[in-house]
């Protein structure tokens, strides 16, 4: 352990400055990270709200093709099969 010194007034006056800073400074800094991440969370929302938005418009574009493929596929196989139908009696009337 050193051996007691005294020390100049001048000094512990600023470091006491110093450390009545850093206290006065905390609440602002707290506000500015609690800011930050805030900012941070409601950005990260909004995106993924975006990028459902976007898969769930794909979704809705696939299920929308595949209902009219079905719709349109129901009517060309009735078509197909009465026309089979029409071919074999002319083929057996021949």
């Amino acid at each position: 352990m050193a051996f007691p010194t005294s020390v100049n007034d001048q000094i512990s006056d600023s470091i006491t400055q110093a450390n009545t800073k850093v206290l006065g400074d905390a609440p602002a800094m707290s506000m500015g990270n609690f800011y930050i991440s805030t900012d941070q969370a409601l950005s990260t929302a909004a995106q993924n709200a975006a990028h459902a938005q976007q898969q769930a418009w794909v979704s809705m574009q696939a299920a929308t093709t595949m209902g009219v493929v079905n719709l349109y596929s129901v009517d060309t196989a009735s078509t197909a099969k009465a026309t089979r139908k029409i071919d074999q009696t002319q083929v057996a009337g021949m």
